[in-house]
């Protein structure tokens, strides 16, 4: 018997990381790994580097889980594009926020969601940039791991934001340089230093800051990765003898960025924060590190929204539409007029 369902759905992008956000207040949906997939692949679906599934916290069983994450109204079920469960999103945050201020589920202000690596606090004006409150960061257990990626050897600095990260420093390099990288093929590491899997970015000096770019685990390389970006101005703090609760220490030697980062040093200086900028391919991000927390700045953008008949998605396998009428039986635009901000 086909499966006529029709989801609701709306695009949304955080500097071009870019994710399908399945409204589901009561949790009635069975958001397979099968169907994540569906749905974000760039040929036949609607496309996306992951899916954010809108529930109440009350209806999520995993909300509960997290420490603090039951205090929030709502829990944001991220998944990778190839269906695996994720921890943490830091670009999914802010786009899950815009959302539900968009959609009238909460305020624009201050308000906590709920993920699996626990609260998170959202700052979402009505108009500008959204900020996370991605917790404290935390080293991760294999210090000095080796990690190959894009054909290159590093020893890895491992960060968690609730995820893993294998922060690459590529000080040959300058940011055209880390443009031609080939991030094709997965990085390859031990098992025994990731039993879970890595997040890896590769990341070089820059005036003002830094640039990266990143291979998400579950999805391969995306424009832009929150938590990455967050893992790498810590790593890269920690490299310059920068932290918020401490007197300025001396760069590291041979940096060719600490003379360009007037802002960055002055407020540690300051003992108060550490803000650095971080280039990803998709724009820019502001990391503010404190002592207490790690906060995430960046655009969240909602591009359009629809409708999508997962009976069609699955029928149509791995054919690729040839021409409009294919594509509209998968997914039917519903706002022609919106604006597409990509």
């Amino acid at each position: 018997m086909r499966d006529d369902r029709e989801l609701r759905f709306v695009k949304g992008h955080g500097t071009g990381n870019d994710f399908v956000v399945l409204p589901d207040p009561d949790g009635d949906l069975e958001l397979t790994p099968e169907l994540v997939r569906a749905l974000c692949d760039r040929r036949t679906g609607i496309g996306a580097d992951g899916v954010l599934r809108v529930v109440l916290a009350a209806a999520a069983p995993e909300a509960a889980a997290p420490a603090g994450a039951g205090t929030a109204r709502w829990f944001m079920d991220y998944r990778n594009a190839d269906g695996s469960i994720a921890e943490m999103c830091g670009n999914g945050a802010r786009v899950f926020a815009r959302y539900l201020v968009a959609a009238g589920y909460a305020q624009p202000g201050r308000f906590p969601i709920a993920t699996r690596a626990g609260l998170r606090l959202v700052d979402v004006p009505a108009v500008g940039d959204v900020t996370v409150d991605m917790g404290v960061p935390r080293p991760g257990a294999s210090a000095g791991a080796p990690v190959t990626v894009a054909g290159r050897s590093f020893t890895a600095a491992p960060v968690s934001m609730g995820n893993p990260h294998a922060v690459c420093f590529a000080d040959d390099l300058d940011a055209a340089a880390l443009a031609r990288l080939d991030l094709t093929r997965p990085p390859t590491f031990s098992p025994v230093d990731f039993p879970d899997g890595v997040n890896v970015e590769i990341v070089v000096d820059r005036p003002g800051g830094v640039a990266m770019r990143v291979y998400e685990r579950g999805v391969g390389e995306t424009s832009s990765c929150g938590t990455g970006a967050c893992a790498v101005a810590v790593a890269w703090a920690r490299r310059q003898g920068l932290r918020p609760d401490a007197p300025l220490a001396a760069p590291r030697s041979g940096s060719a960025a600490v003379s360009g980062l007037g802002p960055v040093v002055a407020a540690a200086a300051a003992g108060s924060a550490v803000e650095v900028a971080v280039d990803v391919p998709g724009g820019g991000l502001v990391v503010i590190w404190r002592s207490d927390t790690v906060l995430l700045r960046g655009p969240a953008e909602l591009v359009f929204d629809g409708v999508v008949r997962p009976a069609a998605l699955a029928a149509r396998g791995p054919r690729v539409p040839t021409d409009a009428a294919g594509v509209a039986d998968a997914a039917e635009v519903l706002d022609a007029g919106v604006d597409v901000r990509f």
